[in-house]
């Protein structure tokens, strides 16, 4: 499986998992390995890669010498893990077997580290092996090492993205040539953007695991998946998007982790932006992170957030850095400290901005009796939309159609906009409560 001989101080390293980003990775510690061993400043040597089919087509051929279906011994005898297998086990059996004997762990597996990453640092910080996840949020996006180091003397105080490049294709195309939610999700597929079975990405849940993981790194506590409120895209329609271009908004799924006094919120869902803010303008499959700090300010990253070669590099980012400091031994990162003890909150303490779209009986008094039930809770009108309706003083005229009303509140919390809405459902001139989706503002 190894060469037979290997310079004395050479760092060695196992491979798991030889899919598009493996194969990437394996192409790179080959075909580059003089230049990354310069940049590491000892040899770098790729010696493994455990795969379940040997005979599986790939996207570079692997050296025969180099494959092994003995993963557990592989990762029994290098300095350096690099698992992209994926999913829950077998990787994270491997990876905790890597780190409690001390071996260097490289990962990308976003849903094995949004359930599992506290304990995987622990077994790490009590061993003193390397953890490193860059390629877990981003794809090539440089977005987690400038978070957990670069702004380690300031406060976080919210991390808002875009880390999901299906769904925001998706809306894109939605946005930008009318396309129906289906018509869109196709193309994805026949893109390579989205997966046979694209569930995770449309109904949020990868987007989720990328915010516990954000969550986590930014506020220095320890966050899971499950503490993560989560809502896909595939109810947002195109009347959504065409009331939200009309009000000068875009809308896009967002993965974030705001602080607040006692606690953090984590959230993801389809939020209007206005067409001024900066993630607005992330187009097609690409991902941006929008980062808030007391000091710094306002920082965004964006860059490309899937497909083999964006990740890959990220994964190699993370090899040579952890490389060098097996070189030259420097204290990690303990990434979470449970000094912190932020508590996740629910959504209810959440608070934004609310957009309301509604159809309604076509009578006088309907504004005045939706604006009363806002009003009883706390929620008040921003500006309101009645499209093809025609009205009189403020109020919808009767016609034989029914009427739509569309409402962007103020800020208004989560829990008083959810008995709002309730009310509203109840009233007996509206008929449907259509979409109910939160709008993203400066506060």
């Amino acid at each position: 499986m190894a060469p037979a001989t290997l310079p004395e101080d050479a760092i060695t390293i196992g491979l798991l998992g030889a899919g598009n980003v493996g194969a990437q990775v394996a192409r790179t510690l080959v075909e580059e390995r003089e230049l990354i061993s310069a940049r590491v400043g000892t040899p770098v040597r790729l010696t493994g890669v455990a795969v379940r089919d040997p005979e599986a087509p790939r996207d570079w051929k692997i050296p025969g010498e180099l494959i092994t279906t003995d993963a557990e011994a592989l990762v029994d005898e290098v300095d350096l893990v690099v698992e992209l297998i994926g999913g829950m086990e077998p990787a994270g059996e491997l990876i905790e077997r890597a780190l409690r004997r001390g071996a260097a762990v490289v990962t990308g597996n976003k849903a094995l580290l949004a359930s599992r990453g506290a304990e995987l640092n622990a077994i790490a910080a009590e061993t003193g092996a390397a953890l490193r996840f860059e390629a877990s949020v981003g794809g090539a996006i440089p977005i987690l090492r400038p978070v957990e180091e670069s702004l380690s003397g300031d406060r976080i105080t919210k991390v808002m993205g875009i880390v999901n490049g299906t769904t925001n294709y998706i809306l894109d195309q939605m946005d930008t040539t009318g396309a129906a939610f289906d018509d869109a999700l196709a193309e994805a597929q026949k893109l390579g953007y989205a997966e046979a079975d694209p569930t995770a990405d449309v109904e949020g849940h990868d987007a989720a695991a990328k915010a516990a993981i954000l969550g986590t790194l930014a506020f220095h506590a320890p966050f899971s998946f499950d503490e993560v409120y989560c809502e896909g895209i595939s109810a947002v329609t195109q009347d959504d998007i065409e009331a939200a271009a009309a009000s000068g908004y875009v809308i896009k799924l967002l993965a974030i982790a705001e602080k607040q006094a006692d606690g953090a919120v984590l959230r993801v869902h389809p939020t209007l932006l206005p067409r001024t803010h900066p993630l607005a303008s992330v187009r097609g499959a690409f991902n941006a992170v929008f980062v808030v700090a007391e000091n710094a300010g306002e920082l965004m990253f964006y860059g490309q957030g899937a497909g083999g070669l964006p990740t890959s590099s990220a994964i190699m980012g993370d090899v040579v850095s952890v490389a060098r400091r097996l070189r030259t031994p420097v204290a990690e990162s303990p990434g979470v400290s449970d000094a912190v003890n932020l508590a996740p909150l629910p959504i209810e303490r959440a608070t934004t901005q609310y957009y309301i779209d509604m159809d309604v009986a076509d009578k006088e008094g309907v504004i005045a009796e939706i604006a009363q039930v806002l009003a009883a809770h706390r929620v008040s009108i921003e500006s309101m939309r009645q499209p093809g309706s025609v009205t009189v003083e403020g109020e919808v005229e009767d016609s034989d159609n029914g009427a739509k009303v569309q409402i962007v509140t103020h800020l208004a919390s989560e829990k008083d906009l959810h008995e709002t809405v309730q009310e509203l459902r109840d009233l007996d001139v509206v008929k449907t409560v259509n979409s109910v989706l939160r709008v993203e503002v400066e506060k």
